[in-house]
């Protein structure tokens, strides 16, 4: 969805110059210029080898690459792979990598560094691509543009692995036979992306500057880009009022805001950009501790939650009340029961049930803006409603990073992408073999089923579109039946934007995947 009140009253002209078949101005790329946006809050790292923060990925991905990008129907397109063939038994990829290309180091980019980035970095730091290894039997570099995988059976999600947010390219000479945690190159980002790293002013800004050396033509058309940090809501909205910044990516404002932002002159909006992240929000229940290990326990706190409420009044009607662990808008969502609508008195006789002595429980909200502070004071209320007592621990984005991947809470605020398939952002939730400390991206909230182990196995290698769908759908039953956590709400953040920048979202990925197309109209 894009409006702008200029965009309507222009649009009359503009429709007679294309029917007459003149180019207008507006179609030809202004080289040059900076670009001004918000990025909220300031990423905890850059290097998205290891943090793969919504922040991060933001800034991070016009820095790194991934050998694909994906367009708003998921479907591939090159990138650091200009073409790939898959063989007629679907087990063989093979992708040839574009000729020419370097790292901003000025180092070239090949398969030796694809290789490292697939074999050795992203096994110990992601655990979403070691979900995809699983299903990898060999990887070999035949020369160094070409990479080929074979796979020990069909995985349909395999072609929507290679976003630059799942599998960035890590240049192997500044990386190979060091700790990854510790290289001092994770504070000076080395990329093959469109720009590159100038300076990181902490609590100030991050300034990128354009890569001299990048391997498309004529790109990017910017100059330069410039994150601000602004960490007072108040404040950028008011910067975007001014035009201090041109861009507000979504999440960076507060909700309440967006209408009013939204009505100025020469002021656009769009939702679009999520389609492959399809972000949901959910709060993640310790199943290890009482009494959330206890099924019943974790079924009161979703019969608690007034969820359409908060949707209409926290995020001003923004997004979608979750039904249950998958987004409706990726494949293989299915709604089905047990559905979890607001009852207290439900969550109240659940509790007397199970005999819960009241005990006080830590909620972990996410240090995101005063949305989500909002939206820890309204679910620590539906609790407290039905017996609940809720402590709120607030805490800064490296301190919710090592509670959560300590496991150091009852109760957390998070919220994962999904990836455009659930066998690539959804099962690592929920697999028992994702349960690993370090990392709070996982199964953070420890649940084991071995049956949901074996039907997301099953599912991620099913033949047919019909046989995963049938075990996604029993997936998505078993897990409602047992609340491993309590989902809350599909994301939907809102874009807003000086009309006179163009192309700023044209992905799947949204901008964090699209600034080397984008230009600011004189």
């Amino acid at each position: 969805m894009i409006y702008s009140t200029a965009l309507r009253r222009g649009a009359l002209a503009l429709l007679l110059c294309l029917s007459a078949g003149v180019a207008t101005a507006q179609d030809t790329p202004v080289e040059g210029g900076r670009l001004d946006l918000v990025v909220q809050p300031e990423p905890p790292s850059l290097f998205i080898g290891i943090t793969t923060n919504g922040p991060s990925l933001l800034v991070a991905g016009s820095i790194y690459e991934g050998l694909l990008r994906y367009n708003d129907k998921l479907e591939p397109m090159p990138s650091l792979a200009e073409s790939w063939e898959v063989s007629d038994d679907a087990l063989t990829y093979t992708f040839h990598l574009r000729q020419g290309v370097k790292f901003s180091d000025g180092e070239p980019f090949s398969s030796k560094d694809a290789m490292f980035t697939f074999t050795k970095l992203l096994p110990e730091t992601n655990p979403k691509w070691r979900e995809v290894m699983r299903h990898v039997e060999t990887i070999d570099a035949p020369d160094d543009h070409t990479v080929v995988f074979k796979l020990n059976a069909p995985y349909g999600p395999f072609i929507r692995s290679f976003a630059y947010t799942l599998a960035p390219m890590i240049p192997a000479h500044l990386y190979e036979g060091t700790d990854f945690a510790k290289n001092p190159n994770n504070d000076n980002p080395v990329g093959t992306g469109p720009f590159e790293l100038k300076e990181w002013k902490k609590g100030a800004y991050i300034d990128l500057v354009k890569n001299p050396d990048y391997w498309a033509a004529g790109k990017p058309h910017l100059d330069e880009v410039v994150y601000h940090v602004v960490p007072d809501a108040a404040s950028r909205a008011t910067a975007f009022e001014t035009r201090t910044v041109s861009v507000l990516p979504g999440g960076s404002v507060e909700n309440f805001d967006i209408p009013r932002l939204a009505k100025e002159e020469g002021v656009c909006t769009t939702e679009k950009g999520w389609e492959y992240n399809a972000p949901m929000s959910f709060l993640w229940l310790n199943n290890r501790t009482a009494p959330m290990d206890n099924v019943k326990f974790r079924q009161a706190v979703m019969y608690a939650l007034n969820r359409p409420l908060m949707q209409k009044v926290v995020w001003n009607g923004y997004g979608k009340v979750a039904s249950g662990p998958i987004t409706s808008t990726i494949p293989f969502y299915d709604k089905v029961d047990p559905q979890y609508d607001y009852d207290p008195k439900k969550a109240k006789e659940l509790l007397k049930e199970i005999g819960y002595d009241g005990k006080p429980l830590r909620l972990l909200p996410l240090p995101y803006g005063e949305t989500w502070q909002r939206w820890a004071e309204v679910v620590k209320q539906n609790l407290s409603a039905v017996g609940i007592p809720v402590e709120i621990e607030s805490t800064d984005v490296a301190g919710w990073n090592q509670k959560t991947s300590q496991w150091d809470y009852d109760i957390a605020f998070t919220y994962l992408y999904e990836n455009g398939d659930p066998a690539l952002g959804v099962a690592r939730n929920y697999i028992t073999s994702q349960i690993t400390k370090g990392n709070p991206f996982a199964n953070v909230e420890g649940y084991s089923n071995a049956d949901i182990d074996k039907w997301f196995d099953e599912a991620a290698v099913a033949a047919s579109d019909d046989e995963r769908q049938a075990l996604y759908t029993k997936i998505q039953t078993k897990l409602q039946e047992d609340v491993p956590v309590a989902w809350l709400q599909e994301l939907s953040f809102p874009t807003l934007y000086d009309c006179k920048v163009h192309d700023l979202v044209n992905t799947g990925l949204g901008i964090g995947n699209s600034l080397g197309d984008t230009w600011i109209e004189k």
